[in-house]
């Protein structure tokens, strides 16, 4: 796979130093974003945004890129520089393993002022992205039309939604997003490439590029939200009887298979429980049929670099470590990504231990709001973690292709929305009041984002004449 991704990586090379020399141009966006932004301008003013693709992060100051980080709703550790340089510099995001960097960097022309960014790849495959996109590949090459390579902004092998176009705040932020929107549409023209996709954005994301003509697509994961609890027990009151009865029974098994439970900060980790997790995480993998994505040299940068954003939860039996699960630690958010036990041993409930309770006591603990265990699983469901919905945003070049995606798309959405709310419905561990609540919530918010977008039913051609504004 490595060899045919490196193939296509040099099919595209001499159509990406002639975009390079594009995009580093200067692009005017006529328009003010508000009054206010009109106010600060002479009226025959123009923003003269400077826009630039980078290839590694090392080309961009960490400052820089971390106060667009910081100035964001939530803090996600995943956007930060050091987390994206790391996926870079231990080789598990690079051009070799089918991920270019391609990252956009936005600067007011006339004051070098950093405006917004956007990490993004130039992608020969589809793997590492956690939204699933084989059946639209398989359809373009039945049509005779390439798929790959194509543009993928996000975070690789990471499932967590944050922000993608990472922008700074102030009056002119929806001019700028606008123009980083269409910059991204006439990257992806001028590449040739199938197709741009955005994935896990933030929901106010989603809804602003759908405005725009993006296409739109929605998943589903499993969140736990604190309900002010200040303790494990508080949360287990939510419960159903039977259900904190089971919850109880699974920790309670964990002692008397002579285990012990601790949580580590990645600054407390040594470079040798680092060694040790690598080898549980090459374990899953196998276990699950995967492929492992992360390099050994990534889990000993993540815990040297970003010690104080990493908590790794480890279980011991006899004072060796069996077992762990990593998390990050973001400003709202306890993020979990990797598990992995000793492939000779077996221990019951030992996963939903170290994966869901400890990360739950975490965030109690730290008074956040909530946890994200990662991708899939229902199983998550009986342990508090309940269904949200997930967002991507879809640019294809191909109008045959594109309408045919549209068509999936709109079968795709009636189904996830029964999906939705079935799950929460017949699924909650919560008592029913908590559970209808949490519903009629999410159904408004939800109902908000839906308004203020297309959900896929705009006009093709709002997609290119958002596009025409940057050239």
């Amino acid at each position: 796979m490595v060899s045919c991704v490196q193939r296509k990586r040099k099919r595209v090379g001499s159509r990406l130093a002639a975009l390079m020399a594009t995009t580093t141009t200067a692009a005017q966006v006529a328009e003010p974003a508000t009054d206010a932004a009109e106010a600060q301008q002479p009226e025959d003013a123009t923003l003269q945004l400077h826009v630039q693709v980078i290839t590694n992060m090392e080309q961009v100051s960490q400052r820089e890129w971390d106060s667009l980080v910081s100035a964001q709703e939530e803090v996600n550790p995943f956007l930060k520089w050091s987390f994206l340089h790391i996926l870079e510099a231990s080789g598990s995001a690079v051009a070799e393993e089918g991920w270019g960097p391609q990252h956009l960097i936005v600067r007011n022309n006339a004051t070098n002022e950093l405006l917004g960014v956007c990490p993004l790849y130039l992608k020969g495959h589809s793997y590492g992205e956690y939204v699933f996109d084989s059946s639209w590949a398989n359809y373009s090459h039945m049509m005779g039309k390439r798929y790959y390579p194509k543009l993928q902004c996000c975070v690789p092998f990471t499932p967590v939604t944050g922000n993608r176009l990472l922008l700074a705040p102030g009056p002119l932020q929806p001019v700028v997003m606008k123009a980083v929107a269409q910059t991204l549409v006439t990257l992806a023209d001028e590449l040739q490439v199938s197709s741009l996709h955005m994935t896990f954005p933030t929901g106010a994301e989603w809804a602003t590029l759908g405005a725009l003509g993006f296409q739109q697509r929605r998943g589903i994961q499993y969140h736990w939200e604190n309900n002010g609890y200040t303790t494990f027990e508080d949360f287990l009151s939510d419960l159903k009887q039977s259900k904190r009865k089971s919850i109880r029974q699974e920790r309670k098994a964990i002692a008397k298979q002579g285990l012990t439970v601790k949580r580590l900060l990645g600054s407390e980790v040594s470079a040798e429980l680092w060694e040790t997790f690598y080898q549980f995480y090459l374990t899953t993998v196998d276990k699950k049929w995967g492929s492992a994505y992360l390099k050994r040299d990534f889990f000993h940068r993540l815990g040297s670099q970003m010690g104080d954003d990493v908590l790794l939860v480890v279980a011991e039996e006899g004072g060796e470590v069996v077992a762990a699960a990593l998390n990050l630690i973001g400003s709202h958010c306890i993020y979990g990504r990797n598990w992995g036990c000793r492939p000779d041993k077996e221990y019951k409930y030992l996963h939903f231990e170290l994966c869901y309770y400890q990360a739950i006591e975490e965030a109690i603990a730290r008074g956040l709001p909530r946890v994200e265990a990662g991708a899939q699983g229902e199983h998550k469901l009986q342990r508090g973690y309940l269904p949200n919905f997930t967002y991507s945003c879809h640019y294809i070049t191909d109008p045959g292709m594109r309408s045919a995606v549209t068509r999936f798309l709109e079968r795709e959405e009636h189904q996830l929305q029964y999906t939705w709310q079935a799950l929460t419905l017949q699924g909650s561990p919560f008592q029913k009041g908590r559970t209808v609540d949490y519903l009629v919530n999410k159904i408004r918010h939800n109902s908000s984002l839906s308004s203020l977008s297309s959900l896929s039913s705009t006009d093709e051609s709002d997609v290119s004449a958002t596009a025409s504004l940057s050239e």
